[in-house]
């Protein structure tokens, strides 16, 4: 992951995946999920394939087949979602990890701690639940 938050078209289509897969109430497959999102078929199903890994949704092959929560959404937070994508969200003071910053502080101030708790924060208070 980036050092400063980043919001990548795969973290986008995982939680808008599975805000989609939750308001259905059945069956989603790859093709709808792609259609809705305006994202591509194939990058639709890796992203949605790590959630299943992940353990947040099942998934069933075949002409019938898509996904399904596997959890409640009550317990699934978009951090969880966003981090099975993109890693760890670290809140750092230095956005290179520098131990010494050559200029005896960050000339970007606490922005980047600011920022970074910000968004960890956001996604970290919101359910899926919170969404349907």
């Amino acid at each position: 992951m980036a050092k400063i938050v980043s919001y990548s078209e795969a973290a986008s289509i995982g939680m808008h995946g599975m805000v989609l897969v939750a308001r259905a109430g059945e069956i989603i497959n790859v093709q709808k999920i792609a259609d809705i999102t305006g994202s591509s078929r194939h990058h639709v199903a890796k992203v949605m394939q790590r959630l299943v890994k992940e353990g947040f949704l099942l998934s069933n092959r075949g002409p019938s087949g898509g996904f399904h929560l596997n959890m409640d959404p009550k317990n699934i937070t978009l951090l969880q979602i966003y981090e099975s994508i993109e890693g760890q969200v670290k809140v750092l003071d230095c956005p290179h990890e520098k131990p010494v910053c050559p200029f005896g502080k960050c000339i970007l101030g606490t922005v980047v701690v600011q920022m970074s708790q910000l968004f960890r924060d956001q996604l970290s208070a919101n359910t899926l639940a919170d969404l349907l």
